[in-house]
């Protein structure tokens, strides 16, 4: 991972990269927004960026497309300097899907896509059987037969999202750019959207640059990242680079809540006062309850959880109190008694464990603990009150 003035290297060493910038500054006018940009995108690779709102992402990624022309720097597609590429030329080898809704008027899916070869027809714009064969081809890409022939005003954003994409590669390019292309989407058409492309950037060994504010859809689904805050690129690497400690937290100025990079997911923030409530959880078995009391605001003790327990990251963010031990280990009976200690304090203790073997022996004396001592509640959340 890297900082400063920024070099995002390609994934194959010694190829000439599809896209690459040098001193890049982009920006309005003559007011620069991000300085210092230098970027390297290999044919095959999803390169993200990602960061807070104003940033600078789309400035970056219009500047790449001759949308808006750089305050310093240059750009080079296949090593050629975009000033010296002629309208043609660009758009056979390059395309973009940006943020914002086209609206053309009566015009069919298919012929929304057929637009995309124009950068291939004659002055009359009049499509060859070549280029129909090339339209029939990326329609059943992207799997949009159903819908070729229905008005684009009348199909849903999700729909609009692959007819948009089937334009974009109907004309061959060899660099893809999009501007949040899922942001319109439900959590299906996001996941098909980007598996569609994701296989075609193999098949097809597209270089793909693209911003994205679902972080972990970016984690999952693209192999660089670029953090872009603060009018600079403020890191780069590989996902497991960048989401890992304290880059997405420093990157986005998290303040309230938390984000676990680990399992991509974004958590509120906790109740810190004294726990009311002892969950004695483990195996995933308590996340449910542990979001459930946070929306209540009931502060809550969970334990004893290994270090290695699915319960922990999520309990780490959002308990008051959490009581771990090692991993792999019988949870010891220090850790028990430290456990009892502030079971003690709460008025009420929930066990979302149904069974417990060897290594929870501890825990299953909590347990019992509190059923002894009429603290253990079996019925649901709602009956604590605040």
């Amino acid at each position: 991972m890297s900082n400063a003035e920024s070099f995002v290297m390609g994934s194959v060493e010694g190829q000439a990269p599809t896209l690459s910038t040098e001193g890049l500054s982009v920006g309005y006018g003559r007011t620069a927004v991000v300085d210092g940009i230098r970027i390297r995108v290999e044919a095959g690779e999803i390169l993200c960026l990602i960061g807070p709102n104003g940033a600078g992402k789309s400035t970056i990624l219009k500047t790449l497309i001759r949308q808006l022309q750089p305050i310093g720097g240059t750009v080079l597609l296949e090593n050629t300097p975009l000033p010296d590429m002629k309208e043609r030329e660009l758009a056979r080898k390059s395309a973009a899907v940006l943020t914002g809704r086209i609206a053309p008027e009566l015009m069919t899916c298919e012929e929304v896509v057929a637009m995309g070869r124009y950068p291939y027809t004659g002055m009359l714009g009049i499509l060859s059987d070549a280029d129909r064969e090339k339209v029939d081809e990326t329609i059943r890409i992207v799997g949009m037969e159903e819908i070729r022939k229905k008005d684009f005003d009348r199909i849903s954003d999700g729909q609009r999202q692959r007819v948009m994409l089937a334009r974009a590669l109907c004309q061959e390019p060899k660099l893809l750019v999009m501007d949040e292309p899922t942001s319109f989407l439900d959590i299906r058409n996001k996941l098909e959207f980007l598996s569609i492309l994701r296989r075609l950037v193999r098949e097809r060994k597209l270089a793909v640059v693209m911003s994205l504010h679902e972080l972990d859809l970016a984690q999952k689904f693209c192999d660089r990242i670029v953090c872009v805050g603060d009018g600079n690129v403020r890191a780069v690497g590989t996902p497991e680079e960048i989401f890992s400690g304290d880059v997405i937290r420093d990157l986005y100025g998290v303040e309230h809540g938390s984000y676990d990079c680990l399992f991509g997911t974004a958590e509120p923030e906790r109740n810190s006062a004294s726990p009311r409530v002892f969950v004695i959880g483990g195996g995933g078995s308590g996340i449910p309850l542990y979001r459930k009391l946070q929306r209540e605001g009931i502060p809550f003790a969970s334990g004893v959880l290994p270090e290695n327990d699915l319960d922990l990251p999520v309990a780490k963010a959002l308990a008051s109190v959490v009581i771990t031990d090692r991993a792999n280990e019988p949870v010891s009976a220090e850790r028990a008694e430290e456990a009892l200690a502030v079971l003690k304090t709460c008025e009420t203790v929930i066990c979302t464990v149904d069974q417990f073997g060897t290594v929870n022996r501890e825990n299953r004396r909590l347990r019992d603990y509190a059923e002894e001592h009429g603290l253990l509640k079996r019925e649901n959340l709602m009956n604590c009150k605040h």
